[in-house]
C-alpha cells in the first residue's frame, strides 16, 4: 500500500524518542558480553574500567552512522551495500555475519540455560530448547509495532546489575582513582582482554540491527518516509536518532561498567580471577556477595539473553534478505516473509543445538569473536564510505564530527584485530 503524504509532527518528549538505539545498546550486554566484562573485572580488578569510557564515543559515532543510513535511504545496510559495492564483498560479509551470529546465539543460549539451572534447577537441555523456541515464536508471530514494546520492557533486565552493585560494598575512591589513572600493563593477557572488550562493545550485528530498525520504524508509520523522500522530517528524526543512540549506548556501557565493577569488587578482591563464563561469575558471587546478588546476576543473564537473541537472529535475517533482495521485516505476515523468518528460525534453532551440544562454549565464543573482528573492519569502512556519498545520502551526508568519530572507531577496530591476530601467533 502506498503511503500518504509525509507529515511533520510536534516534537516528542525525550523518553518517547527511545527505540532502536536503546534496544541495540541493551542487546550489546548479552550473556557473552557479560562473560567478557566479568573476566575483565575478575582478572584485572578496577584497572579495566577505563575501556568502557574509551569505547563509548566510538560506539555512539558508528551506531549513529548506521542508523542514519537506514533512516535516510529507507534501506538496511545489506541492501545499500548490494547497490553500491561488488557482490563478492557483500556475500563474504553476510556469510561471516551469519556464521558469527549463529555461534554467538549458541553461546548465549548455553549461558542462559546454565544460569537458569543454577537458579531453579532442572535440565540444561530443556532450558536451551525452551529459550530458543520462545525467541523464534515471538519474532515470527508478533507484529513489529507490538514486538518492539516487548524488547523495550526486556531492557529492564539490565537493572539487575545496578542493584547488584549497590548490594555489595564498593570502595568508590579506589574505583575513581583506577578510572582516572589505571595501571595499564602490556602483557598478553591484559591486551587480549582489552581487545575483547572493544570487540564486544562494537559488534557488526549491532550495525545491521539498528539500521534495519530505522527502516522498520518508517514502514510501521503510515506518515513516515525515508529522509531522501521526505526531507522535512529530517530535523526531528536525526535529532531523535542522536538522543536514542547516546542514551542507548550510554546505558549499554554503564551496565557493562557495573558488571565489571561487581566482579572486581567481589571476585578479584577474593582471588577468584579465573572466570570463563557469565554463569561461572554468577555462581562465584554466591558465597561472597550472598544469595540475593547471585540470583540477580543470574536473572540478568536470562533477561539480557532474551533481548539479545532476537537482535542476533534478526540482524542475520535482515542481512541475508537484503543481500538477495528478499522481502524482509518483522511486520511481514508469515506467508509473505517465509525466507526472512526461515533465517531467524534456522539461526536460533541451530544456535540452540550448539548450546546443548558438546561444543566448548568458550571456544565457540572465541571463534565468534575472531569472525566478528575480521568482518567489523570492512563493514565499518564500507559504512563510512556510504555515509559520505551524496548519491546515497543526498543532502544528509554525515557531519565532520560523525565522520571523525566513525573513522576513529574503524581505526580502533583495525588495531584491535591486528593485535588479536598477533596474540594468536
Amino acid at each position: 500500500m502506498q503511503k500518504t503524504k509525509a507529515k511533520t509532527r510536534p516534537a516528542l518528549p525525550w523518553y518517547k524518542k527511545l527505540g532502536p538505539g536503546l534496544i541495540t545498546g541493551a542487546a550489546d550486554d548479552d550473556p557473552s558480553g557479560i562473560a567478557t566484562y566479568s573476566q575483565g573485572g575478575a582478572q584485572f580488578g578496577y584497572n579495566m574500567l577505563w575501556t568502557l569510557l574509551f569505547t563509548y564515543p566510538l560506539m555512539v559515532g558508528i551506531q549513529i552512522v548506521s542508523a542514519r543510513i537506514g533512516r535516510v535511504t529507507g534501506k538496511g545496510l545489506a541492501s545499500n551495500i548490494r547497490d553500491t559495492f561488488s557482490p563478492w564483498l557483500l556475500y563474504a560479509i553476510v556469510g561471516m555475519l551469519l556464521v558469527a551470529n549463529t555461534i554467538n546465539i549458541g553461546a548465549d543460549i548455553a549461558a542462559m540455560a546454565d544460569a537458569m539451572r543454577l537458579i531453579a534447577g532442572g535440565s540444561h537441555g530443556i532450558y536451551a530448547v525452551l529459550f530458543g523456541a520462545i525467541s523464534v515464536l515471538l519474532q515470527v508471530f508478533i507484529p513489529y509495532n507490538r514486538y518492539v514494546h516487548v524488547l523495550k520492557w526486556l531492557t529492564l533486565a539490565l537493572l539487575a546489575y545496578v542493584v547488584v552493585v549497590f548490594s555489595v560494598h564498593v570502595p568508590w575512591f579506589d574505583v575513581l582513582r583506577s578510572v582516572v589513572a589505571p595501571h595499564i600493563t602490556f602483557n598478553r593477557e591484559y591486551v587480549t582482554t582489552a581487545v575483547a572488550i572493544l570487540g564486544t562493545t562494537i559488534s557488526p550485528y549491532l550495525f545491521f540491527w539498528q539500521a534495519s530498525q530505522e527502516v522498520e520504524e518508517v514502514n510501521a508509520d503510515p506518515d513516515a518516509r525515508s529522509l531522501r523522500e521526505a526531507p522535512a522530517q529530517a530535523r526531528a528524526h536525526l535529532n531523535r536518532i542522536k538522543i536514542d543512540t547516546y542514551i542507548g549506548m550510554g546505558i549499554s556501557n554503564l551496565i557493562a561498567f557495573f558488571i565489571m565493577l561487581t566482579t572486581a569488587t567481589t571476585l578479584f578482591r577474593n582471588g577468584l580471577t579465573d572466570i570463563q563464563t557469565s554463569a561461572q561469575a554468577a555462581e562465584a558471587l554466591r558465597p561472597i556477595a550472598g544469595e540475593f546478588a547471585f540470583i540477580l546476576f543470574g536473572a540478568g543473564i536470562v533477561g539480557t539473553g532474551m533481548l539479545a537473541i532476537p537482535v542476533l537472529a534478526g540482524s542475520a535475517a535482515y542481512a541475508v534478505a537484503g543481500a538477495f533482495g528478499w522481502s524482509k521485516g518483522l511486520d511481514l505476515r508469515l506467508a509473505m516473509g517465509k525466507r526472512f523468518y526461515a533465517i531467524i528460525a534456522a539461526s536460533t534453532l541451530i544456535g540452540a543445538a550448539v548450546g546443548i551440544s558438546d561444543i566448548d562454549p568458550i571456544k565457540a565464543l572465541y571463534w565468534a569473536a575472531v569472525i566478528n573482528g575480521v568482518i567489523s573492519v570492512p563493514i565499518m569502512a564500507v559504512m563510512m564510505v556510504m555515509a559520505q556519498r551524496r548519491e546515497i545520502m543526498g543532502p544528509f551526508v554525515v557531519t565532520k564530527r560523525l565522520k571523525y568519530l566513525g573513522w576513529a572507531a574503524t581505526l580502533a577496530m583495525t588495531v584491535a584485530v591486528l593485535v588479536m591476530f598477533v596474540s594468536m601467533l
